[in-house]
């Protein structure tokens, strides 16, 4: 009965650790995505400000 409860508990213990690890890799994803769709939304505001000034320097 002993050995049982040993297995038992080793087993729960890896059970958890595994659930930390899968719940850190899902917030070091998800601050990934949102980083990169911030990273994504900055570029494209600067693409058109540069397209209108150089618009701008054109139509001069």
């Amino acid at each position: 009965m002993n050995n049982l409860i040993l297995f038992v508990n080793s087993f729960l213990s890896y059970i958890v650790l595994m659930a930390i690890i899968v719940a850190v890799g899902a917030v070091g994803f998800t601050v990934g995505v949102k980083w990169r769709k911030s990273k994504d939304a900055k570029a494209a505001v600067q693409q058109e400000a540069d397209a209108q000034s150089a618009e701008s320097i054109s139509g001069s």
